[in-house]
């Protein structure tokens, strides 16, 4: 079964793709992960992608598009994957429907997140997160037991510098132009499939586990 999952920030991605994982015996592909550890393992792809992110510049989609298509190549994802963070542009959505298809392991799936903009404001502004181990509280949702110290370590809780209104709408922008076009791609392909993931963890899996039966 091979998934993309979309949607913007803060609608659960993250949330959505490790119960789908704990569900579903197939691969999660994240393209910052997978950018990372080329470049951390020196590959020949890495060190390419590295060359434009030491001068400041992006990262191009044939060197994104290549990475993607050697990761689906390697043996953990022959029952398939969910990749998440890519395709993130019409034309790498165009791109990654070539090599998927190419290499016999086309998009069978695509689960579109849906929320509330004042449901992603409250979400993204209330999140903190440990610095020394990692761990993520939600001020209304998930407070930690002392007021702004980590449960698990002891640490101050802080509010990354993405989590914040004025970078929410930043970020909504951006999905608004260039996201949303990737899903009517999908959606004119009937392989859409939207969620509404502004209520309960529970309830929003419970919309996934049934688009997704469909498929399996």
């Amino acid at each position: 079964m091979n998934i993309l999952i979309m949607g913007p920030a803060g609608a659960g991605k993250g949330t959505m793709s490790d119960l789908i994982l704990k569900e579903y015996d197939i691969t999660h592909i994240s393209t910052g992960d997978m950018l990372r550890e080329n470049v951390r393992s020196h590959t020949e792809l890495g060190e390419k992608a590295r060359s434009y992110m030491e001068a400041g510049h992006l990262v191009p989609d044939e060197v994104i598009n290549a990475m993607v298509e050697k990761r689906l190549q390697e043996p953990d994802c022959e029952k398939g994957y969910l990749l998440d963070g890519f395709p993130r542009t019409l034309v790498q959505a165009q791109t990654f429907d070539e090599i998927s298809s190419r290499i016999g392991r086309p998009v069978q799936a695509v689960l579109a997140l849906q929320v509330d903009y004042e449901i992603l404001k409250e979400r993204i502004t209330g999140r903190r997160i440990c610095p020394k181990c990692g761990a993520i509280y939600h001020i209304p949702n998930h407070p930690p037991v002392r007021e702004g110290i980590c449960d698990v370590c002891g640490s101050a809780l802080v509010q990354r510098k993405d989590d914040t209104i004025e970078q929410l709408n930043v970020r909504m922008e951006e999905y608004e132009s260039s996201t949303k076009p990737v899903i009517q791609y999908y959606a004119d392909r009937g392989l859409v499939t939207v969620i509404d993931a502004s209520g309960e963890r529970d309830t929003t899996f419970a919309q996934i586990r049934k688009a997704l039966g469909k498929v399996a």
